[in-house]
């Protein structure tokens, strides 16, 4: 009975309140993965904001990729971020792979992908490292000079969260959390993520789009003051879902393609 009011209750919401369409590593789907050009074409399908993730180089740039090296996205050759300066990693092709007319794209640093936002858009930061990265992060994303509230900082590390907010509690914070049951075997209950995000002082939550996160789950995440985003959600049905939830945003690798689905 309590399941059916819930839900009733969150299917009211979509009509009082619009769900921000998130670019998951830009417009992935169509362009290669966190690269300026995947997040130019995730304005121009009028996303609302754009997703995409950091790691710090040998140097102390802050460029934007996925995983903690380049073999995948660069044609094979394997350079460790980490380990690697700016000149070598900015030397790989990352656009090739994806399609011939993306030939020559570069692993941009996070300056020349802030650059990008237009007026009223954001961009969700996903940290990958720890918190160590933190204070170059930050200065840069002070010297790009978006107002904090379009630059939200995404992490699954809690303790990237709680760093941020310690150093900046003006600017969002939301942890991510994955409540894939068949990878992780027991999601943890929205109470204990609750409290956790508490601990960290995190602005909200972002949750992997799963059968686990329904209405009760939504209520409790919501009712306790936090933003609710969900990723990577490529299927109508798990959109319309989340919509009907009442999820603050919806994290997807084609945001035209989905904001056209959710419309009809």
């Amino acid at each position: 009975m309590l399941h059916t009011i819930l839900t009733g209750l969150a299917m009211t919401l979509p009509a009082d309140r619009p769900v921000e369409i998130v670019g998951h590593r830009g417009a992935s789907h169509d362009a290669p993965e966190n690269t300026v050009a995947a997040v130019k074409l995730a304005w121009d399908q009028k996303a609302d904001a754009a997703e995409f993730d950091v790691y710090r180089t040998k140097d102390g740039k802050i460029v934007v990729i996925h995983d903690k090296d380049t073999k995948r996205t660069a044609g094979g050759v394997n350079k460790v971020v980490a380990e690697s300066t700016l000149a070598e990693l900015r030397a790989l092709d990352v656009g090739a792979w994806k399609d011939k007319k993306y030939a020559g794209e570069r692993i941009p640093t996070l300056a020349e992908v802030l650059a990008t936002v237009p007026a009223g858009k954001s961009v969700f930061i996903e940290v990958k490292p720890g918190p160590e990265v933190v204070p170059e992060l930050l200065a840069e994303m002070k010297a790009a000079g978006l107002p904090p509230e379009r630059t939200p900082v995404i992490s699954f590390n809690a303790g990237v969260i709680a760093a941020v907010k310690k150093a900046r509690p003006d600017l969002p914070a939301y942890w991510i959390v994955s409540l894939n049951a068949a990878k992780d075997k027991t999601p943890p209950t929205a109470a204990e993520l609750v409290t956790k995000a508490k601990e960290i002082r995190a602005d909200g939550l972002d949750l992997s789009a799963s059968p686990a996160l329904d209405a009760e789950y939504a209520k409790v995440v919501r009712a306790a003051g936090l933003k609710l985003y969900v990723w990577t959600v490529n299927d109508v049905a798990v959109a319309r879902r989340m919509v009907g939830l009442g999820v603050d945003g919806i994290t997807t690798d084609r945001p035209g393609w989905l904001r056209e689905q959710l419309a009809r």
